[in-house]
């Protein structure tokens, strides 16, 4: 019997509130929402994009892969190595690894413990040296000694996830097929309002439909290099930044 007045008292309240319904629903339906804009930050736009493209490239048009490399093997290698560890660390580690293994078959042969020891410094020396005599071994027998260069291919190597793909196919090959997106690229793209996301996969997402495919290897670039000199993680440098007036943590957006 108790049941019965609490019922009631539910609709009643209900009905008092159904007036303001209508009202949200007609309000959202005029709103246009796009793949490109659903759920993204208001800057979130290719001309704010542009914008930031170019003012970074006029500050770094010499922006370029950081690992040093001479053929598209050394590049993977190099790329492989460079998790969880600095481009400095691996530029010191590679030449001498080079010497001793120039080819995928020279790698593919050597002993185990000897390729662990060269890379060692690197951190998960384990890990990256089974990781890089798995891929050189691929690569000499399944593609005649030559790096792949398909994302599908690439992606099967040991080792190798999208953003190393990314990597081997934008500076290697010259072909745009996705966006680097390491801890620079990530932090940069949600402090100038260019996504919402954490996730690298959304965020490489997010910054395709804004740039165009041509531009995709060196806009990694530059807010790798911009990362690195003014916006880094703990202090960055907002007074002397060349982006203060398109970045929405410390200005608006023209």
């Amino acid at each position: 019997m108790d049941c019965t007045p609490v019922v009631k008292s539910a609709k009643s309240k209900t009905s008092r509130k159904k007036p303001a319904k209508p009202a949200k629903r007609a309000a959202v339906s005029k709103t246009r929402v796009t793949k490109a804009n659903a759920g993204s930050p208001p800057n979130a736009t290719p001309r704010h994009a542009k914008k930031i493209y170019r003012e970074l490239l006029k500050q770094y048009a010499q922006a370029h892969c950081a690992l040093d490399h001479k053929n598209p093997y050394e590049l993977l290698i190099a790329t492989i190595l460079s998790a969880q560890c600095t481009d400095v660390r691996v530029n010191m580690v590679t030449p001498g690894l080079f010497r001793q293994y120039p080819t995928p078959a020279a790698m593919a042969d050597a002993r185990l413990s000897d390729v662990e020891e060269a890379v060692r410094t690197t951190g998960f020396y384990r890990n990256k040296a089974k990781n890089i005599q798995g891929a050189s071994r691929i690569i000499e027998d399944q593609h005649r000694g030559q790096v792949p260069r398909t994302m599908e291919e690439l992606t099967r190597l040991p080792g190798v996830a999208r953003k190393t793909a990314n990597v081997v196919l934008g500076n290697a090959f010259d072909t745009n097929v996705g966006v680097v997106v390491d801890t620079h690229v990530s932090r940069l793209s949600r402090r100038l309002g260019l996504t919402k996301h954490t996730d690298p996969k959304k965020i490489e997402q997010d910054l395709m439909t804004l740039i165009p495919r041509d531009q995709w290897t060196m806009l990694a670039h530059l807010l790798i290099h911009h990362g690195r000199a003014i916006c880094n993680a703990r202090k960055p440098q907002c007074d002397g930044c060349s982006l203060a007036k398109l970045c929405p943590q410390i200005g608006v957006s023209g």
